[in-house]
């Protein structure tokens, strides 16, 4: 949703910070918020005005009319205010017909300004499509009454300026003129707060203006909520109440956290915790069926939650979502058990079986408490990868003994309802429809009844004549488009639908990206490759394809606006798809007056586009191939729909293949409040198209623009059946306001209810069907009403050719394999999680296993003991630097001091460990590990070793001794001596060591060597490896991983410090060289 009301605190902080006017703002920042909690002690010592100031007191709910209402306290003391609040806060209050339950939390304290009737005045500014309307009546306060008709008004076009000469004109004719100057700088002033902030509605009843300055006292605001990455550092971290007589619940909180952070959509709306009908549906056009659906049936008072998740949320999202609502469920017992209904359209590009595997995994978590509370689930669900999906739910169902009913595409969208709810009873053996690999044509006629669903739509209310159509023919088989974003494969979904309709070149000209340079992609065309130009620059583009007339935008919401507008230069483009949701009104706006400008017809945004069969389809509309074969959608029907919701949309095109000859074209105009296109631009296209014969239009709650249907066809502008149904009827039945699923799916007065506008449509002559369950029947009616007539001759069905299966999404259905090209068993980050050796990241931190548990993980996929853990970070330590003049350091330090980056110095560091310089760790492992097993006494070690001319590893050192020891290996054996359960190996290195420094000092047991005996002992006498997995993690260098780990550290601190210390380059001076040449060459 766009438009979020907020609190009257938080209008009016941000009209006190920010409003920029000449008059004088008096009761600036005069507020505190009381709640059940509040101390008034403390509240009087810390806001010493509530002593001696009257006060007013009013809830901050959202509540239209306080004041009529008798929630408002006027002109009392701080005791008084006490006294007034006992009998009203935290209590409920019916304010409404029918009754809404309201807890009195919080509550706002102001000052009271006394003040005479004709100092009262009224001011609101409210968006619309054409631009922002400005309300003024000079007779303001709780007796206004119906402003609508009363108030003067004042229209400022999109990207029009306000000026105080227009305000005094056209909206201050009765104020006295002594106020005029004051209240015109105001409104100029509110009206530039109100733009600059990305309000949407915003209302001051009263405003009063005194010899003093303005009061501000009540206030109601709506502002952009897509717009907070614009106004973020003005708005701060803005709270949004719940709607008017609904409690805010922890849960609606989480979830609207959980849509924050994800690129998915995901809702949550608690109606009745204690209902016993659930729903969990994917898409917003089809939450608001399901939801119809259950309350034509008589479920409105078990329903009890609102919600929808789409956008291809993550196997982790999904499970958040379904863990949620599983939990909320399972709180209280109801006698007739419960229902979850998990239900959805044909999905456009969401892998289902991707996201059913987060829902299948909550369904497990919650099956003792699903049981106990006897849940029933019913599953119906479409799209790609669907049946992997169902087969996956069905299978839970067994496993866990839940009664679960699984249904796909041949089942009715919303037949589940009736089955869950007891209308209609459920098939033993329901149809099995087609794979999702299957992507030849299915023989299998459309012959079979096939209930339509709801389409539904939004629209702006205005008094404006239905609008000419731009252009009867956006698409043909020659439509050329560039792509902006780096898609590929709604690029590669295009490119198959072009194929399958035999057209002759593909229909994506060029893509634009502006993050890479120029370049080639490779995509298929059918059978063989090819190669698409991608472009960094949208000019380059155009010029280099001056065919292209139509763009279809992947851009982010924060950049569709910028692209688009940019777009609009070129005179060659008449089409723009916008796929971004989110975008902010105010940008939509301006974009839909420069497109009404230059002729350019825009379709969304927040949609998945349009698709006219046989021509050209937007990006991921109409889905998989296999269901663009299946909803004939390669060759043209004679119906032509035009909607709202992208995701029923795909829902849509099967149905109607199933009750007509198919679909000629459809267009999803997008659910935000203000779609770059409206219903009437498409239809009257449709009217104007000779292909069309019939035209079903999918409305919705919210906004008038069916209206203009129904002039259109009352004044014979529109001729051909219409077959037209607005979905969100069950909004009249709920107690609260209900903000759905689309931004522009909420009823502002009565006329913009679903129900009122299905009323006027059936009036004006469109076909109406007296519920959603019946809308595919009058489709049908309608049709083979024109086949009768001979309006329509259905065409004899040809097969489209052939697109074989990409390598991908044939692996991703289980149809092929092939041997990897790489194996691990280490580390998994394919999932929410990242996982080391089955053992998932924040387990790792909460075992606070260190750095010596990570290593033991990653090394030896095993969880080490504490000591062994500590070992390793020991051996880390020590082994971590030894001063700059040992090989590695030297390298290191020249390569730094030569210019070079951090990985090239620190990999000529490395390149000098060997068996003569920190590689002995190995070695030293392997000599002692094979004498001692072989039983071989220490004396005869060193003998065999002195006879065959060979260095004992990890004996010596050049500067320490017998009578200097190594400080780091005395304390490495403290260590192993006290936490080790057996050091027979380092026992053993030390008696080498007796007989070798007997022979001379400084031959001692050194670092290396050290750590390589006793790295031995760890890993044969500490439980977690046999003896062979010992010897194998020596024999394949282990060890030496310890050196170069650790060794590492100090390389990177020589190369920091070179750096820092700003050394030149180093050139070793010629006395420290011996020049040995030749003699006849001698000087």
């Amino acid at each position: 949703m766009s438009a979020k009301a907020i609190s009257e605190q938080t209008g009016k902080e941000f009209l006190y910070k920010y409003i920029c006017t000449s008059a004088a703002v008096q009761n600036r920042f005069r507020y505190v918020n009381v709640t059940a909690e509040t101390d008034f002690e403390r509240l009087a010592r810390d806001h010493p005005w509530l002593l001696v100031e009257r006060l007013v007191v009013k809830p901050d709910q959202l509540i239209k009319r306080r004041g009529k209402l008798g929630l408002v306290g006027v002109n009392l003391d701080l005791n008084g205010v006490r006294e007034w609040l006992k009998s009203r806060l935290m209590k409920e209050t019916t304010v409404r017909h029918p009754p809404s339950p309201c807890l009195m939390f919080p509550r706002q304290l102001t000052p009271f300004e006394s003040v005479h009737f004709d100092e009262e005045f009224y001011v609101c500014i409210y968006a619309t499509r054409e631009g922002d309307y400005v309300l003024f009546h000079h007779e303001g306060g709780v007796d206004v009454g119906d402003v609508d008709a009363k108030a003067k008004k004042l229209l400022i076009g999109v990207d029009e300026k306000i000026s105080e000469d227009s305000v005094k004109k056209e909206l201050l004719t009765h104020v006295p003129n002594d106020k005029k100057g004051v209240l015109a700088s105001f409104i100029v002033g509110l009206f530039n707060l109100y733009e600059d902030l990305f309000f949407t509605y915003l209302e001051i009843n009263p405003l009063v203006v005194t010899k003093d300055g303005v009061y501000v006292l009540d206030m109601a605001a709506k502002i952009d909520a897509t717009a907070d990455y614009i106004c973020k550092a003005k708005w701060g971290d803005v709270e949004f109440p719940p709607p008017f007589g609904r409690e805010a619940y922890p849960e609606e909180a989480y979830i609207a956290d959980l849509d924050a952070k994800s690129g998915a959509s995901l809702k949550l709306t608690l109606l009745n915790p204690r209902g016993r009908i659930w729903t969990m549906v994917a898409g917003g056009g089809a939450s608001v069926v399901y939801s119809d659906t259950i309350c034509d049936l008589g479920g409105v008072n078990e329903l009890a939650n609102y919600g929808e998740y789409s956008g291809a949320p993550s196997e982790q999202q999904t499970y958040d979502y379904a863990k949620t609502i599983l939990s909320l469920m399972t709180r209280e017992k109801h006698p007739d058990g419960k229902v979850l209904i998990i239900g959805g359209s044909i999905a456009n590009f969401t892998n289902v079986a991707a996201t059913f595997k987060g829902i299948v995994r909550a369904i497990r978590d919650y099956q003792v408490p699903l049981k106990e509370h006897e849940v029933t689930i019913f599953v119906r669900r479409g799209g790609p990868n669907y049946q992997e999906g169902l087969r996956v739910m069905g299978e839970v169902g067994k496993t866990t003994g839940i009664p679960i009913h699984v249904f796909g595409t041949e089942t009715h969208m919303t037949a589940i309802v009736g089955m869950a709810l007891g209308h209609r009873p459920i098939p033993n053996q329901p149809p099995v429809a087609a794979h999702t690999a299957n992507f030849l044509l299915n023989s299998s006629g459309s012959t079979s009844k096939y209930i339509l669903l709801t389409w539904y739509s939004v629209s702006i209310c205005n008094c404006f004549p239905f609008p000419v159509a731009k252009a009867t023919t956006l698409f043909s088989k020659h439509t050329k488009s560039i792509v902006w974003g780096m898609q590929t494969r709604a690029v590669q979904g295009m490119l198959d639908f072009d194929y399958v309709c035999s057209r002759d070149e593909p229909s994506v000209a060029a893509m634009v990206y502006p993050f890479t340079g120029d370049h080639k992609q490779k995509f298929y065309w059918g059978h063989k490759e090819i190669l698409l130009p991608v472009y960094k620059n949208m000019s380059d583009a155009m010029k280099k394809h001056p065919d292209v007339d139509v763009l279809i935008s992947f851009a982010s919401l924060r950049s569709a606006f910028d692209s688009t507008m940019e777009t609009m230069q070129y005179p060659q483009i008449h089409t723009i798809a916008i796929i971004a949701e989110g975008i902010p009104e105010a940008h939509t706006r301006k974009i839909i007056k420069t497109a009404d400008k230059k002729g350019v017809t825009i379709i969304g945004p927040a949609t998945v586009g349009g698709i006219k069969p046989g021509c050209f389809k937007i990006g991921n509309t109409g889905g998989m191939l296999d269901n663009i074969l299946a909803s004939k959608l390669y060759r043209p029907g004679s119906v032509a729909y035009v909607s709202r919701s992208g995701g029923m949309s795909n829902e849509l095109n099967n149905i109607i293949s199933r009750t007509t000859d198919g679909v000629f074209e459809g267009v999803a105009i997008g659910g935000d409040r203000y779609p770059g296109s409206v219903f009437t631009d498409h239809v009257l296209r449709y009217q104007d198209s000779p292909g069309v014969k019939m035209i079903v239009v999918l409305g919705e709650i919210g906004g008038t623009e069916e209206y203009k249907i129904c002039e259109a066809i009352k004044q014979g502008r529109i001729t051909k059946p219409v077959v037209c149904w607005c979905i969100g009827t069950c909004a009249t039945m709920f107690s609260s306001e209900v903000q759905f699923g689309h931004a522009g799916a909420c009823a502002n007065q009565a006329s913009e209810t679903a129900v009122a506008k299905n009323k006027a449509l059936k009036e004006a002559g469109a076909y109406v069907p007296k519920s959603f369950d019946e809308l595919g029947d009058d489709i049908k009616s309608v049709y083979d009403d024109l086949v009768a007539k001979g309006v329509i001759q259905p065409a004899e069905e040809m097969p489209p050719p052939t697109v074989p299966m990409d390598y991908s999404w044939a692996r991703e259905l289980g149809l092929i394999r092939k041997p990897a090209s790489f194996m691990t068993s280490i580390c998994d980050e394919r999932g929410q999680e990242l996982i080391y050796a089955g053992m998932p990241i924040t387990e790792v931190f909460k075992s606070e296993i260190g750095l010596g548990g990570t290593l033991g993980l990653l090394w030896f996929q095993r969880r080490l003991p504490r000591y062994a853990c500590q070992f390793i970070e020991m051996c880390l330590m020590v082994t971590a630097d030894h001063g700059p003049a040992v090989s590695g350091a030297h390298n290191t330090i020249v390569c730094a001091r030569a210019g070079k980056d951090l990985i090239s110095s620190l990999t000529s560091g490395l390149l000098t460990i060997g068996d003569r310089f920190g590689g002995a760790l190995d070695a030293a492992a392997k000599q002692f590990s094979k004498a001692f097993d072989s039983g071989m006494l220490p004396m005869e070690f060193v003998n065999k070793m002195k006879k065959e001319g060979k260095l004992i590893m990890g004996i010596g050192h050049r500067v320490k001794s017998i009578n200097n020891p190594d400080m780091r290996v005395q304390i490495l054996k403290d260590f192993v001596k006290q936490h080790f359960t057996s050091t027979q190996l380092l026992d053993y290195a030390l008696d080498v060591e007796k007989i070798t420094t007997s022979k001379k000092p400084n031959l001692i047991l050194n670092v290396d060597g050290f750590i390589g005996v006793a790295f031995v002992d760890l890993l044969r006498t500490c439980g977690g490896f046999t003896r062979d997995e010992a010897d194998e993690f020596v024999e394949i260098g282990a060890l030496n991983g310890i050196f170069v780990l650790g060794r590492s550290m100090g390389f990177i601190g020589h190369y920091l410090d070179q750096k820092r210390l700003k050394q030149g380059l180093y050139r070793h001076p010629w006395d420290d060289i011996s020049y040995v040449l030749p003699e006849h060459m001698s000087m």
